[in-house]
């Protein structure tokens, strides 16, 4: 059924003007007390954000009831209206946390951050971001909807942008793909106020929006955000859509900041007392009070918080025992058979990955993914999946920014567990949304194959030498390079036992089996002994250690020292994160008193941490076969033993 808009009468739009000016008030007073902070945004959008409370579907007491909408601020700088509607809707935001604004520890933070802040549905900031992060969430509810059922799954989707979200290439990216699937529940609400940092946006953007979003098979829909009427026909509209919806919604940036109205200078700076007092003033506030709620107001927001509670109510009798436990059951992951390899066998790890995925998918029903239109050299099809929104199996096209986002989206959505792939070396493109979801610690599950200089004749251009150190770096990510198919399984395991996002790391060519079978303890503490020193296994004079493909040389290359009376232990090290975390103990098991040579076709440096000497990358790759280039670049058993006999004597 149709959703009829409200009939606003004069009175009406007197309360609704007075709701939206204390939003805008608020706002004001929580950058001016930090005296640090974005006003214009959250001025020029407090109208709509008004109308849009009149609409909502939210229960602040259960946060993460399934059927919520989701309301999400792309652009982060509105961070101060963000938090004065969780306040005025009734979620666990004080006044005195709004005081709190940027401060260290507060629940009111610069930027919002899922999980810091009660209602806060995803961490935005890095423009561009949040309308991906919304298309991921319109993905997952369309998907959900098919699991579940029209009556079950019945929320929208509402995501607040600028003119920085549209000009990131990652908002074009991700639109394409919602207006591909069609996702009839997205509005996303276009703060079209011609104003960035510098100055006027006309300075370096002049886009028909209209058109554009058009093209992308998305409704375009157009209001005055400082006109009630206006803006009321076109969210109603929205909702109602068949498609995709945009507001092109025409703002002035500060609105209501007298003299300051529609200046950039707005956009990241207070405004001043004697500007907010005179606004104030001049709007009927009291000019010398902060933070000023009046009841009428406060009362009329908490309509949010009682419609949801109803809402939320009556959702929850339309569960029946079978819905609630499929519900519970699609992240169980106590069932899952895992394929077996045998110690010899030559297998690449991006193909025993996909046989790992889908043993996982047989048994775990959210989860779901895909690649960047490399899934047969990813391994990734799901088999037997029919592809999104049918099935399991999305197709996310030459898109890496916007697959990483739209995969925290899924991700935070609450059903599901994703994964998205890609090669290697295409991971630059979906960093800032994996630096996010390392933020979040958000489950996300990447496949990064082709991982080396193995990749043979693509060339230096397809061959990763630097990404390993750099997503090493990263806090809260488990990278995983697993050296056969046994330890891929161990790799996997203890990934889902893991509340951080991971990324496996897969080699392109064929690696022998070296483990007898998946060794899961051993793998969730980062490295373990894979081969003790038969000269001497308690005081060995050598440790090699070594990820990946590189496993095999540093078992190779252990024979060979040992024959020449070099007692050698190798080490393998599937996860460095790990075994970087473990206490001086279990390193001095691993290490004791020898001496320590990392072996890794990569940059490698972080390894200094353990290791007295690196064989590894110095330069770009080449174009040649795969075993050519591990020759050239000094991984093989005669370079290894004579730089270990370097090291040792």
């Amino acid at each position: 059924m149709a959703l009829a808009p409200l009939n606003l009468t004069d009175e009406d739009k007197l309360q609704l003007a007075k709701m939206a000016n204390t939003l805008r008030f608020l706002c004001a007073d929580m950058v001016q007390r930090a005296n640090s902070g974005h006003p214009g945004a959250p001025m020029g959008l407090a109208d709509i954000a008004t109308i849009l409370s009149l609409y909502l579907k939210l229960d602040p007491a259960n946060p993460s009831w399934l059927n919520r909408d989701r309301v999400i601020f792309s652009g982060g700088h509105a961070s101060a209206l963000v938090y004065s509607l969780l306040h005025v809707w009734g979620f666990e935001i004080s006044k005195e946390d709004l005081m709190q604004f940027r401060q260290l520890d507060s629940k009111t933070p610069g930027h919002p951050e899922y999980k810091h802040t009660p209602g806060v549905e995803i961490t935005t900031g890095p423009l561009g971001q949040g309308i991906a992060n919304a298309v991921g969430m319109a993905f997952a509810s369309k998907y959900a909807q098919n699991l579940l059922g029209k009556e079950l799954i019945s929320h929208n989707v509402f995501c607040f942008c600028g003119d920085g979200d549209l000009q990131e290439g990652i908002s074009y990216e991700a639109c394409s793909l919602a207006g591909l699937h069609n996702l009839e529940n997205l509005v996303v609400i276009y703060d079209s106020n011609g104003i960035s940092i510098e100055g006027a946006v006309q300075k370096a953007f002049n886009e028909d929006i209209k058109g554009r979003f058009i093209s992308q098979g998305w409704e375009v829909l157009e209001c005055d955000g400082h006109n009630f009427s206006s803006i009321n026909t076109a969210l109603v509209r929205a909702i109602n859509a068949k498609k995709p919806s945009i507001i092109i919604a025409t703002t002035t940036i500060g609105k209501g900041a007298l003299s300051l109205e529609g200046n950039h200078k707005t956009h990241g700076t207070p405004l001043g007392g004697d500007i907010i007092a005179q606004a104030k003033s001049a709007l009927g506030f009291e000019s010398s009070a902060e933070f000023i709620i009046s009841d009428d107001v406060a009362l009329r927001f908490l309509n949010v918080k009682e419609v949801g509670a109803l809402a939320h109510y009556e959702w929850q009798k339309l569960l029946t025992p079978d819905t609630q436990a499929l519900i519970d059951s699609m992240l169980d992951t106590s069932n899952i058979t895992y394929p077996t390899y045998q110690k010899g066998q030559s297998i690449a790890t991006r193909v025993s990955n996909g046989e790992i995925l889908n043993a996982i998918a047989t048994s775990l029903k959210g989860f779901l993914g895909g690649s960047a239109d490399l899934a047969p050299s990813n391994n990734t099809e799901l088999k037997g999946e029919q592809d999104f929104p049918n099935g399991r199996n999305m197709h996310f096209g030459i898109r890496e920014h916007a697959m990483g986002a739209i995969c925290n989206g899924i991700a935070n959505y609450g059903l599901f567990l994703p994964f998205c792939a890609t090669f290697f070396v295409f991971s630059d493109y979906l960093t800032p949304s994996i630096r996010v979801a390392s933020l979040m610690k958000t489950r996300v599950m990447y496949v990064f194959t082709h991982d080396s200089i193995g990749v043979g004749e693509d060339g230096a251009t397809h061959q990763p030498i630097e990404h390993l150190s750099h997503f090493r770096a990263m806090p809260n990510l488990l990278v995983f390079r697993p050296c056969d198919a046994n330890e891929n399984i161990a790799c996997w395991q203890v990934a889902l036992q893991h509340h951080t996002p991971s990324a496996f790391v897969l080699s392109r060519q064929n690696l022998e089996v070296v483990c007898d079978s998946p060794n899961t303890e051993a793998v969730a503490k980062g490295g373990y002994i894979l081969q003790e020193s038969t000269l001497d296994s308690q005081n060995p004079k050598l440790t090699l250690l070594a990820s990946g493909s590189e496993v095999k040389l540093a078992l190779d290359s252990q024979q060979a020292l040992e024959q020449q009376g070099i007692a050698t232990r190798v080490v393998s090290v599937p996860c460095f994160e790990l075994l970087l975390a473990q206490d001086r103990a279990y390193k001095q098991k691993l290490f004791g008193t020898s001496k320590v040579m990392a072996i890794e076709a990569a940059r490698g440096l972080e390894w200094y941490v353990f290791a007295d000497d690196v064989v590894g990358m110095e330069s770009f790759g080449a174009s040649g076969k795969g075993e050519t280039l591990f020759a050239r670049f000094g991984f093989s058993v005669d370079n290894v033993v004579q730089r270990a006999k370097a090291l040792c004597l």
